[in-house]
């Protein structure tokens, strides 16, 4: 039982939180920066359920563990407010909109093809996600940068990655040595933060704070190993019914034993996990071609939730192409794909937590995990030149190639969300709305 030293009116119900994270899973567009935005503006700024400390010490945490973070952010917010059942709902919420929907666009993808209309959709939709992103960016650079010196340590990080394509892992481990070298000079470590007092606020009024008394604290060994073996029971049920009653065990197996290793040993978030999926299951592999591989990542990104959501849709066109065009089998596919490359997430949130909890509130630890979090922002930087460079400049990085649409659109959205406080969904629905328009005038 979580008990709180606080002054907080009381605790969330469980119907609230369960509304919460049913809507984040409809609304959580742009990535990992998205969802962290998203989660972090309600439930810190206006929710007041989980405080600032907590957040981001947790975030920290879950940058360094494989699979997405953001996943692992809901199931870790939504077990320490509500217990297993509220980690469980939030985690399974995360994923569940955005895989139905993906779902529905690959059975449209794989009758209606290469359609105008499709594109012309995803053309519109691409500059918004620009918008949106650009929007997180800011958000969790505000809160994540409170001194000079993690200013520096996300310019560095966005260098690292934009100029010599480090990896996002290699950065976070950089960042971590430079944090604990800093911490042995203590007039550099106390540098005053130079970024809005709201970071600062007292513990107090939030519900889920510093001074709480978490769940998974106390968990001791024997317990942890039970719930590791419940984790490898769980795993193996789909395993087992795709033995005895499936045709070609043998393309099931290597679908769940791939996807799993890549849930359970890629480290460094989904711009890590994608391109190597992207070559084993097109090069290696042979479940689809390029082409369809590149589709996939515009599907992906008209959907909600985590990016590495495309890999469902990789799953989705590997058995459906393996089965001669068979839909149900292609649903068998994403189902499989999407139930091994997120359940691991609920094992390192349920079994890691107490690792959380013993390294919260060390001064030490903190400040160091601070840097990764600042490395981040540098990162989600480099993301957002990255694919707005596409997105601006379709045709390659000159001035006579500038899509003057794309730009003004991504200009308008980015007024509409920050000035005049816009949802997001209506974002989205003007954003389709738009590329519909545009293709039909060309």
């Amino acid at each position: 039982m979580m008990r709180n030293n606080n002054h907080f009116e009381g605790k969330p119900s469980f119907k609230d939180a369960l509304q919460f994270w049913f809507k984040l899973g409809w609304i959580s567009f742009g990535g990992t920066a998205g969802h962290i935005n998203i989660m972090h503006d309600e439930l810190v700024e206006q929710k007041k359920w989980i405080s600032n400390s907590r957040f981001f010490h947790a975030l920290s945490l879950c940058m360094l563990l494989p699979g997405p973070e953001a996943q692992q952010m809901a199931v870790y917010i939504g077990w320490q407010l509500h217990g297993k059942k509220g980690g469980l709902v939030a985690g399974i919420l995360f994923v569940l909109p955005s895989m139905c929907i993906l779902l529905l666009l690959s059975i449209l993808y794989v009758y209606f093809g290469n359609q105008p209309w499709m594109f012309a959709m995803f053309n519109g939709f691409k500059p918004a996600v620009i918008s949106i992103i650009i929007v997180a960016l800011l958000g969790i650079g505000k809160k994540a940068l409170h001194t000079r010196l993690h200013i520096l340590i996300a310019a560095l990080a966005f260098v690292c990655i934009f100029l010599f394509n480090i990896s996002m892992f290699a950065i976070i481990i950089g960042a971590i040595l430079f944090g604990i070298v800093i911490q042995r000079f203590s007039s550099v470590s106390n540098i005053q933060p130079v970024g809005d007092e709201s970071t600062l606020m007292g513990e107090n009024a939030y519900y889920f704070n510093k001074g709480s008394e978490a769940r998974g604290a106390l968990t001791t060994t024997r317990r942890s190993l039970l719930q590791v073996g419940v984790f490898l029971m769980i795993w193996m049920l789909p395993l087992l019914a795709l033995y005895f009653f499936s045709k070609d065990f043998t393309f099931w197996k290597s679908l769940t034993l791939f996807f799993t290793q890549t849930a359970l040993f890629t480290i460094g978030g989904s711009y890590t996990v994608l391109p190597y999926v992207a070559q084993f299951a097109v090069s290696k592999l042979n479940w689809l071609s390029k082409m369809q591989m590149i589709d996939g990542f515009a599907l992906a990104e008209t959907t909600p939730g985590p990016l590495i959501i495309v890999v469902s849709y990789v799953g989705f066109i590997a058995a459906f192409n393996h089965f001669s065009g068979s839909i149900l089998m292609g649903t068998i596919g994403l189902l499989i794909t999407t139930f091994n490359t997120f359940l691991p997430s609920f094992l390192f949130i349920f079994v890691g937590g107490p690792i959380i909890e013993k390294t919260h509130g060390n001064n030490t630890i903190g400040k160091v995990l601070s840097f990764v979090t600042a490395a981040v922002v540098g990162v989600i930087l480099n993301l957002t030149l990255f694919l707005g460079k596409d997105v601006i400049f379709p045709e390659g990085l000159s001035l006579k190639h500038i899509d003057f649409y794309s730009l003004g659109w991504i200009v308008l959205t980015l007024v509409l969300m920050k000035k005049f406080k816009i949802n997001v969904l209506y974002i989205i629905a003007m954003s389709l709305l738009f590329g519909l328009a545009r293709g039909y005038i060309r």
